[in-house]
């Protein structure tokens, strides 16, 4: 035999041996391949038992890492102004409140100013309020007086209200508020803070630079939960379903799907699947690419019946013929060649159906030779 040829290629020149030497019609399809044991050691063939596979795991993905909108925050300028200062920066962990930015705003003053002036207002219509209250129970004023005064109070009333809501959704601390109420100190400068407690994710101005209401600032997000978006392709979805698990194998990370979408994408015909993960987070950043696998039920009929819905085996155990699958059991005398159903291929197994039990032992190395020595034996 020639010493440079492969060990499947060898393998394959034993079986041809092994069929020379029984001579044709060794066995049919569904009949054992007779095989001895220095035969076995010859081809090189190992025997394992077939593992019970509840949940298949599918061939590698891309992914991109990303923030729950729920847990993203974009912080903007409440008002127009010029940012005199930045307190936090890019990567920086913040707590909420915490001030990010500081800034100098004509319009911070112009609110203090209209709010002055509607409380000046307000207290003027008190007095009259009270007065016209005592003249009316002395009998001295009409009622129609009375309710005039009471609803040019209650306008007030509710202008300041207005006004103070205004600064404070502008960033003015109620504290702050209340002292400008009764100090009547103006001040131009605002502190922009934290709505949340989080992480820096990206500062998009500059010191010094004029900014206009409403004009982002920084995005802050919670990274505690991290979502993960792979596009998986149509034909790929089956058993894919919210629940099943998801496996990140460089980082070995795992965590749930959350949903399954229900549109193609044109650009890759794929369907967005989104799932969760929190356990290993930390390792993970957003906007990151990895790599996922998808776990989905093997065989949802055997596994609502109770049995076994698949049983994984090394990928080399399998063989493929005339459109068939097979593993090659061992039985008396040698080796039978059992269909069986290819449910899903992994990165080093493959998850198979058909009538295999946890006690049966298959080939896991040598299985060229077998299944030379099996389709030779057949002709």
């Amino acid at each position: 035999m020639n010493r440079t040829q492969t060990p499947a290629a060898r393998a394959v020149a034993l079986a041809a041996l092994l069929m020379l030497a029984n001579g044709p019609g060794l066995a049919g399809l569904e009949d054992p391949v007779a095989m001895t044991p220095d035969q076995r050691a010859a081809f090189g063939i190992e025997v394992a038992e077939p593992q019970p596979a509840g949940q298949v795991l599918s061939r590698r993905y891309p992914g991109q890492v990303t923030v729950p909108a729920r847990q993203l925050h974009v912080v903007s300028a409440p008002l127009d102004g010029t940012l005199t200062g930045l307190l936090a920066a890019e990567g920086e962990t913040v707590e909420a409140g915490q001030p990010l930015a500081r800034m100098q705003s004509p319009g911070l003053l112009e609110t203090q100013g209209a709010l002055l002036e509607a409380l000046s207002k307000l207290n003027l219509a008190r007095s009259e309020l009270e007065r016209d209250r005592a003249l009316f129970a002395e009998g001295l004023a009409p009622k129609r007086r009375l309710e005039a005064t009471q609803a040019q109070f209650n306008e007030l009333a509710t202008t300041v209200d207005q006004w103070s809501q205004r600064l404070a959704l502008s960033g003015m601390p109620d504290q702050a508020i209340e002292a400008l109420k009764r100090d009547r100190r103006l001040s131009g400068t605002l502190e922009v803070r934290a709505p949340i407690a989080g992480v820096v994710l990206e500062q998009m101005v500059g010191t010094g630079q004029a900014v206009a209401a409403a004009t982002p600032l920084f995005r802050i997000a919670r990274l505690s939960t991290l979502w993960l978006e792979v596009h998986v392709p149509l034909d790929a979805l089956a058993g894919v379903q919210a629940g099943a698990q998801i496996v990140l194998p460089r980082e070995d990370i795992r965590g749930r799907i959350l949903a399954v979408g229900r549109q193609v994408h044109g650009e890759d015909q794929g369907v967005l699947v989104r799932a969760e993960v929190t356990d290993g987070a930390d390792q993970l950043r957003p906007g990151q690419f990895v790599e996922v696998q998808l776990g989905s039920t093997a065989n949802r009929a055997a596994a609502a019946a109770g049995q076994a819905p698949g049983w994984r085996v090394p990928a080399a155990a399998v063989v493929r013929h005339a459109g068939g699958t097979y593993v090659f059991a061992e039985r008396a005398g040698g080796f039978v060649a059992v269909p069986v159903e290819l449910l899903s291929q992994e990165e080093r197994t493959a998850v198979v159906g058909g009538p295999l039990t946890a006690t049966d032992r298959i080939a896991v190395t040598g299985v060229v030779a077998l299944k030379a020595a099996w389709l030779g034996a057949a002709e």
